[in-house]
């Protein structure tokens, strides 16, 4: 993984995060707190093996006015766990202040999750599920999350913890975590991640495309969601779906005719001379793939073997379930290692297959994003339990991720403007001397 840009914190800087504080200034509600948000931005961009508070709070010193601080770890703690700042109104500044830098056109919507293994059982949201970081099941918290990419860049939206039923079906635990009211509802992780999309997109991000990976993909609800809502999606699923690679023939029921030992048919069924279905590695199987570039990576072109198929829908076709359900794509991928993936998609049936990869790879991104913000700024480093304590947390990492952003593209457009000038100096006609006398 390539580490975040991250530049020195020397005054200019330092100034210019001050600014960057002031613009989500509407999310406090007391003098006191932007200055203990620039001190936690601070502790999360300095170099340090943990972003907890208390070793946080050793190696960040405080500004003049905040004054004397008796105990700065307790009063970090307050800040971020107990203080009554608006986390989702600092989140909305947030937004704004990157759409200005990242929003376009054609932006990308990327939809995921990531788990934070935990020790115990009292931190909001925690169960025993499979942990990426760890790589088996254990304790942890599982958070959805909607990440944008764009040509300047790449950065998180909007997060949210998930529940599990068991703590849905407690109140006491609820309120002890101080879980909101109106957080205190069964949603999937896909209806967590609809409402993240469309509250983005309500406040004005641009996009026509959302990709994520199979734990999305294979609820055809939310497929249908998202195309609902007039987007396209590129969505993993698992080679155990099943599809027609031909129109499939239908024959309707005919509820007029008289069955006396039986009841009326009243589903559709396949006609004899229709294709039956296929799972998508038979599919695979008999469909040419070729290879196609999507990226130069670091070290090299980062390449596989495709396939880009026309298909219909087979689930539920022995009950006639799928009967006139309109074509989508099948993506087929052959990694070089050896293993196959597979995505649907309703992308427009003139899209070519290099658009489709392209598109489909654009979940490094967020996969790159969840590791700097775990490795660099300690995303999963909150010790804390409550419920607002967590989404405080994860939203100052949304905003020091945001100002690194914003600090490489600065960097970047100063060679640019230097050079502009030099051009531009270059070019200008010069005047002659005077003559002598």
């Amino acid at each position: 993984m390539n580490r975040t840009w991250t530049p020195e914190l020397d005054p200019e800087v330092l100034e210019r995060l001050e600014a960057y504080v002031a613009r989500v200034q509407p999310g406090f509600n007391h003098s006191r707190q932007p200055l203990w948000c620039g001190v936690y931005l601070r502790g999360l961009l300095m170099e340090g093996e943990r972003k907890s508070i208390e070793p946080l709070a050793s190696r960040v010193g405080l500004p003049a006015a905040l004054g004397p601080v008796a105990d700065p770890e307790q009063a970090l703690q307050q800040f971020v766990g107990q203080s009554s700042w608006d986390e989702a109104t600092v989140a909305r500044q947030y937004r704004a202040t990157m759409a200005e830098a990242l929003a376009e056109p054609d932006g990308v919507f990327l939809i995921d999750d990531t788990t934070f293994p935990k020790a115990g059982h009292h931190s909001v949201g925690v169960q025993r599920q499979y942990c990426g970081a760890l790589g088996k099941k254990a304790n942890g918290q599982c958070a959805v999350s909607v990440h944008y990419a764009a040509s300047q860049g790449h950065g998180p939206l909007a997060m949210r913890l998930f529940l599990p039923q068991a703590w849905l079906e407690d109140p006491a635990r609820l309120e002890q975590a101080g879980v909101p009211e109106e957080a205190r509802r069964a949603l999937s992780k896909g209806e967590i991640a609809l409402e993240l999309l469309d509250q983005v997109r309500a406040e004005g991000w641009p996009g026509q495309v959302v990709v994520a990976d199979c734990g999305y993909g294979v609820s055809e609800p939310f497929r249908e969601a998202v195309a609902a809502r007039g987007l396209h999606y590129v969505v993993g699923v698992t080679d155990r779906r099943v599809v027609f690679t031909e129109p499939p023939q239908w024959e309707q029921p005919d509820l007029s005719a008289v069955r006396p030992r039986n009841r009326p048919r009243t589903r559709a069924r396949l006609t004899d001379a229709s294709p039956l279905p296929l799972t998508l590695a038979e599919v695979a199987a008999r469909t040419p793939l070729r290879r196609v570039t999507w990226r130069t990576g670091t070290k090299r072109r980062l390449s596989a073997r495709f396939g880009w198929v026309r298909v219909w829908s087979a689930s539920g076709w022995a009950k006639g379930e799928c009967a006139g359900a309109a074509p989508h794509w099948l993506l087929i991928e052959q990694r070089d290692d050896g293993s196959w993936h597979y995505a649907f998609s309703n992308l427009p049936a003139t899209t070519s297959c290099a658009r489709a990869v392209r598109l489909w790879h654009r979940r490094w991104m967020v996969e790159q994003g969840y590791q700097q913000m775990k490795e660099e700024l300690g995303l999963d480093h909150f010790e804390g339990r409550s419920w607002h304590g967590f989404h405080r947390h994860a939203t100052l990492v949304m905003l020091a991720y945001g100002f690194l952003t914003l600090e490489r593209l600065r960097a970047q457009a100063e060679p640019a403007a230097d050079s502009h000038a030099q051009k531009k100096s270059a070019a200008a006609p010069r005047r002659k001397p005077p003559s002598p006398g």
